[in-house]
């Protein structure tokens, strides 16, 4: 890594988010590949998959072997999802570094998510957080559908507050915000932001960012001028969820890369590699679409841009 810049993680979670609103299956080959080839290209965070029953969801029927795989690669921090405490039991025995639960704030999102009410995924956040507390498993608190929901529609910044508090209260670590249907604007973002800020403090360390309506990169920026400095991202910009209806991808970790690195932050990651990454899911899913500008457009011979 570069000297005397200032370090920006970008998580990749192709692997979860990436591929579970998908019909077709991909083969755990393919996942290991897709792991080692970011990991490759400089990727040390990684999502790579959701513990939860292989009936509602077979994508992630390998969820074990995928982060037994992960683990194996030197310095490369594991997360995966958990929406009960059974998952972040399967979680921590699988060997995840860091497991990351999804509490929507929308009560209608929530429902068709996971059944559950917003103030119920708090309860069963709080059975998971005193599973995991002798483990040095972080636990994360994943706010979803922060910014609206397409099911809801709007989503009063005061049920975010209080979502994050009680959150808290059951023992979080840390706190990431998603924008989970691709509603958010820049100056939601940072009103958002600090709020949850005054709240949270430095606990409030991630994003996650949908560029349903085009407004990821942007959004990004007013969450780097507010101190975030981890952000969600897929290979490809795949993503999306089965209960957000459309909501169509998240930001392609290719162009979030080439923003940060040309606004003199370091990622650690090397574009081009990244960029090649997308030839895994271009072969093994060739129905689905894949976004970024950057692979349609071409690393410029300016990269990276030097002030």
């Amino acid at each position: 890594m570069a000297q005397n810049r200032p370090c920006v993680v970008v998580q990749e979670v192709g692997l979860r988010d990436g591929l579970q609103s998908i019909a077709q299956t991909l083969p755990t080959a393919d996942k290991l590949h897709w792991v080692d080839a970011a990991y490759a290209a400089g990727v040390r965070h990684m999502e790579v998959a959701s513990f939860v029953p292989a009936r509602l969801l077979p994508q992630m029927a390998d969820a074990a072997r995928v982060v037994a795989h992960a683990k194996t690669l030197p310095g490369l921090v594991v997360t995966s999802l958990a929406p009960n405490l059974r998952g972040a039991v399967d979680a921590l025995q699988a060997g995840a570094d860091r497991v990351v639960a999804p509490i929507s704030v929308s009560h209608a999102h929530s429902l068709a998510n996971v059944h559950r009410t917003p103030e119920e995924m708090v309860a069963e956040f709080g059975r998971m957080r005193a599973q995991l507390a002798d483990s040095p498993t972080q636990l994360i608190a994943g706010l979803s559908t922060v910014f609206g929901c397409a099911l809801q529609g709007t989503v009063p910044q005061a049920d975010v507050c209080r979502i994050v508090t009680a959150c808290l209260d059951a023992g979080a670590d840390t706190i990431a915000l998603a924008d989970t249907t691709g509603h958010a604007t820049p100056l939601q973002v940072g009103r958002v932001i600090e709020a949850v800020r005054e709240i949270a403090g430095v606990r409030l360390t991630a994003m996650h960012f949908h560029d349903t309506r085009g407004m990821g990169l942007a959004n990004t920026v007013v969450a780097l001028e507010h101190g975030i400095r981890e952000f969600d991202a897929t290979v490809a910009g795949l993503g999306g969820c089965p209960h957000a209806p459309g909501a169509t991808g998240n930001v392609a970790a290719e162009d979030l890369v080439f923003m940060l690195e040309n606004m003199g932050y370091d990622t650690g990651i090397d574009l081009a590699r990244l960029v090649a990454v997308r030839d895994i899911p271009a072969r093994a899913l060739p129905q689905e679409p894949l976004y970024g500008s950057i692979a349609r457009a071409g690393i410029p011979a300016t990269y990276p841009y030097q002030p």
